[in-house]
C-alpha cells in the first residue's frame, strides 16, 4: 500500500514538473536578486569568464576573479571596476588543490565573508589526436576541466551548506552530453564534469539543502577561438552556427537567475541528447556523418598542429 501511494505521488510530481517546465518556456519566471552576492569565477581572464564577470557586475554582485594568467585576470578586473563594482583578483592554478584551498582562505580574509556563488568556468583542450597527444597535455585537460571542480567545491560548499544559501554553476559543454571524434581528452573531461555536477545536485537534494542551488551549463561551440576551425556541414551550420560569446553568457545568466538546473545552448542541442538516449548507436553515427559532426574537429586539429609547427624553434644546422 505504501509503495502504491509513493508511486502515485511520484507520478503526480512528474506531471507537475513537466507542466511547470513547459509553462516556463513561454512565461519566464521571476529572476532572483544577486546584488551583494560574492561571486567567484574561475578562468576569469578571458573568453566566457570575462563576460561572466561583467554580467554579474551588472547585477550588482561583488566578484572574485581567479585565473592562471595574472595579466589577463587584471584586464578583466579593470573592466569590472569601471562598472563601479568591488573586485578581488587572484592568480590561481586550479589544478593544484593546495593552491585552491590556500586562495580560498585568502578570499575569505580579504572579502571578510564567504563566497555565495561559485562559477566553475575554467577549461582547456589539448587540440591533438589522442595517439599524437603527450600524456601531460591529456592530464592537464582532466585536471582543469574535471579535478578542479572537486577542489573548488570542497573549498566553498561547506560554508554554503552551513548558511543554507549559495549557488554552484558548472560550465560544461554539449560535448559532455554527446561526443565527437578527435577530442577524447575534452569529451572525457566534460562528461566527467557533467557527472560530477549531477551527482552533487542529487546529494544536495537528498540532504534537503534547499538554499544551495545548482546550474549546469552545456553550450555548443562558442566563438572564442578555443575550437578555431571546427566546422560541420555548411547547410547544417546555417541552423547551428558557433555561438557568439555574449549570447552564450546571457543565456547562461538567464538560467542562473531563475535557478534552472540545466541549460543547453542553443535549445536545438537538446535534440542530439534525446537522440543519443533513444536511437541505436548506428543511427546516431549516420546522423553524425550527415551533419559532418563526425569529422568536424579535423580542421581544428590541423590548425592546432600548424600553429604548433610555426611556434617550434628552428635548430641551427
Amino acid at each position: 500500500m505504501i509503495f502504491l501511494m509513493d508511486l502515485q505521488m511520484m507520478l503526480l510530481d512528474m506531471i507537475y514538473f513537466i507542466l511547470r517546465s513547459s509553462v516556463r518556456t513561454v512565461l519566464r519566471p521571476r529572476t532572483k536578486p544577486i546584488d551583494g552576492e560574492l561571486v567567484l569565477i574561475t578562468g576569469a581572464g578571458g573568453g566566457l569568464g570575462r563576460l561572466f564577470a561583467q554580467e554579474f557586475a551588472k547585477h550588482g554582485a561583488e566578484v572574485v576573479l581567479w585565473d592562471v594568467d595574472g595579466g589577463a585576470n587584471e584586464q578583466t578586473a579593470k573592466l569590472v571596476r569601471e562598472m563601479g563594482v568591488k573586485v578581488h583578483t587572484y592568480t590561481v592554478d586550479v589544478t593544484s588543490r593546495e593552491e585552491v584551498y590556500r586562495c580560498a582562505e585568502l578570499v575569505r580574509r580579504d572579502a571578510g565573508r564567504d563566497v555565495t556563488m561559485l562559477v566553475n568556468n575554467a577549461g582547456v583542450v589539448a587540440g591533438k589526436r589522442m595517439l599524437d597527444c603527450p600524456d601531460e597535455l591529456m592530464e592537464r585537460t582532466m585536471k582543469v576541466n574535471c579535478h578542479a571542480l572537486f577542489w573548488t567545491v570542497k573549498a566553498f560548499l561547506p560554508q554554503m551548506k552551513a548558511q543554507n544559501h549559495g549557488h554552484i554553476v558548472t560550465i560544461a559543454s554539449v560535448l559532455g552530453l554527446f561526443s565527437t571524434a578527435c577530442v577524447e581528452d575534452y569529451c572525457a573531461s566534460k562528461f566527467a564534469a557533467v557527472g560530477f555536477h549531477e551527482s552533487l545536485a542529487h546529494e544536495l537534494l537528498a540532504e534537503e539543502v534547499e538554499g544551495v542551488k545548482t546550474t549546469l551549463v552545456c553550450p555548443y561551440i562558442v566563438n572564442t577561438g578555443m575550437f578555431e576551425g571546427c566546422k560541420i556541414r555548411e547547410e547544417v551550420e546555417m541552423l547551428l552556427p558557433p555561438l557568439e560569446p555574449q549570447y552564450c553568457v546571457e543565456q547562461a545568466m538567464n538560467a542562473i537567475l531563475i535557478d534552472q538546473p540545466l541549460v543547453c545552448i542553443p535549445r536545438l542541442t537538446y535534440l542530439p541528447v534525446i537522440s543519443r538516449a533513444l536511437l541505436p548507436w548506428e543511427a546516431n553515427v549516420v546522423t553524425y556523418r550527415f551533419m559532418g559532426s563526425d569529422r568536424c574537429m579535423y580542421p581544428f586539429i590541423d590548425a592546432m598542429s600548424s600553429q604548433a609547427s610555426r611556434q617550434r624553434p628552428v635548430q641551427a644546422a
